[in-house]
């Protein structure tokens, strides 16, 4: 798995500027208003960057840009890269400039002059999320030994207030590295192995093996992953930070390691990228990393089904019936309209046995999103206005893209089968409408409630502001932010 670029504060010094190699980044405000380290590196580099700020260049940059002097003179840096930064940035526009400074460092060491910048912090948690590549399976893995180093008049409150944010940023980290795994490497046995490993976090962990899943009456859950050898499970994971008794928010998350369609198959082209259909399994098991390692005073419960979708002998039919958790019967028109069948039975277990005040689940759920929504927004879904309107805020300032999408009973009559209780997809039109309709089925009246379908963001082709192509871990940073703002 990969690791966190190291980020260490001291003491601001502008004579560090001189010996420094790799890269050394100075702050510049758009209006050219030069700090104590801009006028120490112009008088180093014999008045190179005057020159470059009374320039028609530096005339049209704007808050966020990064201006770079290869191998400057009078210092042993390979680069200067000046960072045009408002003196006053919010959070979003910090971190965005942390990100395009860690794409630039390339390994490098980087010595980042922020003087008495505001929001330091958030230009480290730039860095540290975009400090990322993913080359576990590479025969020649990278070794990251670049360092970064911010230097800073108020280091150590700088470094209390990065505390918890590099937490976050650690579990972005794991959702990413659970994403872009391969399958033959991330079975349901491997992916439930690395969520117990999280006991070490203090996280209470449990791994529900397929006769207790059989036992509770899970049959659409294992339904989806009877036709694989790959074994079923389902895991649960408590952090109890909060009030002793106090009902937990629940998580819960798709686990599908690999989706084949099952018997309703898939085509072949893309199918590659269906590794990454255990997103929203990989989004609970980050935020419940983080929770724990910043140690959020709250009570949250994060549970995931892991099955892997494949045609077999033993695979389930178009045309089967199942039972549910819940006792609702199932018309199982498409395999491959799986994650529905894994969600409806845990998110009825995480209420029976938890009486959460809240729950909130996550899926790569359908490809109709992305055609609505596109790879900006995850689409959202919800019964109470309240709770979501509260997520919406929190997705909003991480800077995190949502949109709410609507629901209605009469996308039920979309659902109905002739011989069982409910079909689990209701045809082309407002694809993600009555899946998110179905899942409703399956969340009692008295317990708030969000769907997020995810299938658009979890992994891109494009590199985006925060993370290279691939997993982007995206919902991390936003639902810590929902429990800080709202159950902490």
């Amino acid at each position: 798995m990969s690791s966190l670029i190291p980020i260490q504060f001291q003491a601001f010094d502008v004579d560090a500027m001189t010996q420094a190699e790799g890269r050394v980044v100075i702050i510049i405000s758009p209006d050219g208003k030069m700090s104590p380290a801009v006028r120490r590196a112009n008088r180093l580099t014999r008045g190179t960057v005057v020159r470059l700020i009374e320039s028609d260049r530096f005339a049209k940059v704007k808050s966020g840009d990064v201006l770079s002097l290869a191998w400057p003179t009078g210092m042993a840096a390979e680069a200067l890269d000046i960072l045009v930064l408002s003196r006053r940035p919010d959070a979003a526009e910090a971190r965005k400039a942390g990100a395009k400074l860690a794409k630039l460092a390339d390994n490098r060491d980087v010595l980042l002059m922020a003087g008495n910048q505001v929001r330091a912090e958030e230009l480290a948690l730039g860095i540290a999320l975009r400090s990322y590549d993913f080359d576990a399976h590479k025969s020649k893995e990278s070794e990251r030994t670049a360092n970064v180093t911010i230097s800073h008049q108020k280091p150590d409150e700088v470094e209390a207030a990065f505390a918890p944010l590099y937490a976050i940023a650690d579990g972005v980290r794991m959702t990413r590295d659970l994403t872009n795994e391969p399958a033959n490497v991330l079975t349901t046995t491997e992916f439930a192995d690395r969520l117990a490993e999280m006991k070490d976090l203090g996280l209470e962990v449990e791994v529900l093996e397929e006769d207790k899943l059989a036992e509770l009456g899970m049959r659409t859950l294992l339904s989806v992953g009877q036709g694989s050898v790959s074994p079923s499970k389902v895991v649960v994971m408590q952090w109890n930070g909060g009030n002793k008794g106090d009902a937990p928010l629940a998580l819960v998350g798709k686990g599908v390691v690999f989706d084949t369609g099952g018997i309703s198959l898939k085509p072949a082209g893309g199918m590659e990228d269906m590794t990454m259909d255990m997103g929203g399994a990989g989004v609970v098991a980050g935020t419940m990393r983080a929770l724990a390692k910043r140690k959020a005073q709250a009570n949250v419960v994060g549970l995931v089904g892991l099955v892997e979708n494949m045609p077999s002998g033993n695979a389930t039919r178009p045309g089967d019936v199942v039972k549910s958790m819940k006792g609702d019967t199932v018309e199982i028109i498409n395999t491959d309209a799986e994650g529905r069948l894994v969600l409806c039975d845990v998110m009825w277990y995480a209420q029976e046995r938890f009486s959460p005040v809240g729950m909130v689940d996550l899926a790569t759920l359908t490809g109709a999103i992305i055609i609505g929504l596109g790879h900006e927004n995850a689409g959202v879904f919800s019964n109470n206005d309240t709770f979501c309107n509260a997520f919406l805020k929190a997705a909003g300032a991480e800077d995190e893209g949502a949109w709410r999408m609507p629901l209605g009973k009469a996308y039920d009559d979309l659902l109905k089968s002739r011989i069982a209780d409910v079909k689990n997809v209701g045809g082309r039109p407002a694809g993600s409408i009555t899946a998110a309709q179905f899942l409703q089925r399956f969340v009692k009246e008295e317990t708030p409630w969000i769907h997020l379908d995810i299938a658009g963001v979890a992994s891109v082709a494009a590199e985006t502001s925060y993370a290279p192509k691939g997993a982007t871990g995206w919902g991390v940073r936003a639902l810590s932010r929902f429990v800080q703002d709202n159950f902490e």
